[in-house]
């Protein structure tokens, strides 16, 4: 019976990688999409391909999800299946209303749910939840916003003399780095999300006896998000590249270059945070530098709004259908 759990484990990883690929495809290549850099078909294998290349950039990020948020010993296959299962559900939610939540975020607030319905609130590691997530969570985009910003503040003052037309085409050139470096920093943080817990459930299982990503996982894992990128969460990129703030080139490549330094940066320090966060910041700072009211205040806040309800809402979510589980097995 547990090997046919590990099966389903890793079959539902899987999908929770395609999902996060689909529905977080926005963060890596709505700029490039809204400053008509690139066709959205072109820039959504652009991104797979880098979304497959950046899961091979460090395992550091899977240790914190399989490690530092709950006790591994404590917890059973059931509850990481339950986790799985409600942040699944909640990246298909918030992808058929258009809202960019966190993926990560959904993986994290199921796996304490479940885990606390499982066993107690002391499996919870809050120390590890506080400092790697809570913190990040409120820290990256605030970040993204700042550097973003400033980013884009020096480019205007250093590129001034420049015609729009030529910043358009300079721009649009130099934003093809700039979204594939994004798109590349995203599958650094967001796939290795997936290895961890593939790997948690490994160790769980007795299959590993030490917390070590094998390399088939991260391939798996890398493909996943890779083809779910490629199916492409058009709703999501609609919001983020037209909804929230009208982008030209030299906006792009503030944006994606400011959110790219920051996921590279957290994804060496082993933090599990959220790409739509950090690159929906990004956007705000730099295009503000225009002026305020440029920025669609109301979509931004509805995006803020299911930032806020993710981890609660997918607690609660994974605490139920563990109970439901129970009950029924």
């Amino acid at each position: 019976m547990s090997i046919i759990i590990l099966i389903t484990i890793i079959l539902c990883t899987l999908v929770f990688s395609y999902t996060n690929g689909f529905h977080d495809s926005a963060n890596a290549i709505a700029t490039v999409v809204s400053t008509k850099v690139l066709s959205p078909r072109a820039a959504v294998i652009y991104g797979a391909a880098l979304n497959f290349l950046g899961a091979f950039f460090g395992t550091q990020v899977a240790r914190t999800i399989g490690v530092d948020i709950v006790s591994g010993a404590e917890i059973s296959q059931t509850v990481i299946l339950c986790a799985l299962l409600s942040a699944i559900i909640w990246n298909i939610i918030t992808w058929f209303y258009g809202l960019p939540s966190s993926s990560s975020h959904a993986l994290i607030g199921g796996l304490v749910g479940a885990a606390i319905a499982h066993a107690s609130i002391n499996v919870v590691n809050f120390h590890g939840i506080t400092y790697k997530v809570i913190i990040p969570m409120i820290m990256s985009p605030t970040l993204g916003i700042i550097i973003a910003f400033i980013f884009m503040s020096a480019l205007l003052r250093i590129f001034y003399k420049l015609t729009a037309k030529k910043a358009s085409k300079y721009f649009g050139k130099l934003q093809l780095v700039s979204s594939g470096l994004m798109a590349f920093s995203h599958g650094a943080n967001d796939t290795q999300k997936s290895m961890g817990i593939i790997t948690i459930a490994l160790v769980n299982f007795y299959a590993l006896k030490t917390f070590n990503v094998p390399l088939w996982v991260t391939i798996i894992c890398a493909l996943g998000m890779g083809f779910g990128t490629m199916a492409g969460g058009w709703k999501i990129i609609k919001t983020m590249s037209q909804k929230v703030i009208k982008l030209k080139p030299m906006d792009g490549f503030s944006a994606e270059t400011s959110a790219a330094g920051i996921l590279l940066l957290a994804s060496h320090f082993g933090i599990p945070v959220s790409t739509t966060h950090v690159i929906s910041g990004s956007i705000i700072g730099a295009g503000s530098t225009k002026r305020f009211s440029a920025v669609n205040w109301g979509v931004f806040g509805n995006i803020v709004f299911a930032w806020i309800l993710t981890i609660p809402a997918c607690m609660l979510l994974s605490g139920g259908l563990y109970w439901l589980i129970e009950r029924i097995c």
